[in-house]
């Protein structure tokens, strides 16, 4: 089988996190005593790769922490448990939306350890009108409510949860209703750990619905539920293309509010694009009700997008947070995370927590027992390590005053 890949992330650093777990944030161990590490010319990157973490010399925090305990605090002290979105997690982490492409469908490895791990899963869009509600019956096609089952199965009390996003062709399926009815999904909801998203955009092709590249049997079968166009001279490509949704304002807030009214024992999520409006569209979200917005940076992935979108199109994700205020509500964040320095980065710049999506599939591919949970070992001791550093010792302790912007 041909190995994933993931053009634009480090992915030989996350499939050896994938591997070795904790061990892969420190340089090769066969190094150790014979070479002298220190700061290289930082890579070409983002304006979060860019941003420096910058401890204070004086922690008032910390001395609050040794009063506490009684002895001197260690990174092993943070705590890094949140609350995100009416879920519980060990980790201000949670797997983003995974839709019906196939490199989100080979397998339910990522279902398994998410659950595992106990935190929070999105299942994106078209998941149901293109592998099915209960069962896709092959290896590339899993149901919607496998990914459930498969999580449910190796979720432990009080953590975790499962989200399930919706689009306009899930809504003509009826996706959330089909949902909120099974029994299979009883003991998410008792415990309440059912949630809806909405998705209003992603960030790798920000105003664009969900798009597919399908055979041409499948697009027989789909051309009466979603846009199909043939691209190029010949027949063999064919694009399948989800409607992205039209919202005001107006038509923002009601949807919302019919998903607080129409499914109260579910939490209420939104998903955005990094859209100009984003900081206006989040506080509507907000003020409708909704347990947590989640903005999906224009470095965010996707299983098939235009490259031209990829480069141009969306705002950076660290302007996208930066004109948003959540004011103590859940602000959730993705794009290109793979690491514990650009978790907190992000959650320095007001997020509760980090979405993590080609990096959890890569880990995923690497090791489809172990490696989301090494990836995950990993990314915790950087966190603690790091919100250590700064004095703080919960990881929603940190604020922009932690971050240092290089002059232009």
């Amino acid at each position: 089988m041909t190995p994933l890949t993931a053009p634009g992330l480090p992915e030989d650093a996350i499939r050896a996190r994938a591997r070795d777990g904790a061990a892969a944030v420190f340089p090769p161990l066969d190094s150790y005593g014979t070479a002298v590490f220190g700061a290289a010319p930082a890579p070409a990157g983002d304006e979060i790769d860019a941003l420096r973490l910058v401890p204070p010399v004086f922690m008032p925090g910390r001395l609050a922490t040794l009063i506490d305990l009684g002895r001197e605090p260690l990174y092993s002290d943070v705590r890094l448990d949140t609350d995100l979105g009416g879920f519980t997690a060990p980790l201000p982490v949670y797997v983003s939306a995974l839709g019906s492409t196939r490199v989100a469908g080979t397998s339910l490895a990522l279902s398994r350890q998410a659950g595992r791990l106990g935190i929070p899963m999105v299942i994106g869009e078209n998941v149901a009108p293109m592998n099915g509600f209960r069962a896709g019956g092959d290896d590339h096609r899993k149901g919607l409510l496998e990914r459930i089952q498969a999580y449910c199965e190796e979720l432990p009390d009080g953590v975790g949860g499962v989200c399930v996003q919706q689009s306009t062709e899930d809504a003509d399926s009826e996706v959330w209703n089909h949902v909120y009815s099974d029994p299979a999904v009883t003991g998410l909801l008792a415990s309440g750990r059912l949630g809806f998203e909405l998705k209003v955009g992603q960030g790798a092709k920000p105003g664009l619905g969900g798009l597919t590249m399908i055979s041409e049997a499948v697009a027989s079968d789909l051309a009466g539920q979603y846009a199909v166009e043939r691209l190029g001279p010949g027949a063999s490509s064919i694009l399948r293309c989800a409607s992205p949704g039209t919202f005001t304002d107006e038509i923002f807030r009601r949807q919302i509010q019919l998903m607080r009214n129409n499914y109260p024992r579910a939490r209420c999520w939104v998903k955005l694009f990094p859209g100009r409006d984003a900081g206006h569209a989040a506080a509507v979200a907000w003020d409708a009700g909704a347990h947590a917005v989640a903005v999906d940076g224009a470095e965010g992935g996707t299983g098939w997008a235009p490259t031209g979108f990829l480069g141009h199109v969306g705002l950076p994700l660290a302007e996208a947070l930066r004109r948003v205020d959540p004011a103590g509500r859940t602000l959730l964040a993705s794009g290109r995370v793979w690491e514990g320095m650009r978790a907190v980065k992000l959650l320095a710049l007001g997020a509760r927590a980090v979405g993590l999506g080609r990096a959890a599939l890569i880990a995923a591919d690497e090791d489809p027992e172990h490696g989301l949970e090494r990836l995950l070992d990993a990314m915790a001791l950087e966190l603690r390590m790091a919100v250590s550093a700064l004095g703080r010792y919960t990881a929603r302790e940190t604020g922009p005053e932690d971050l240092w912007e290089p002059r232009s």
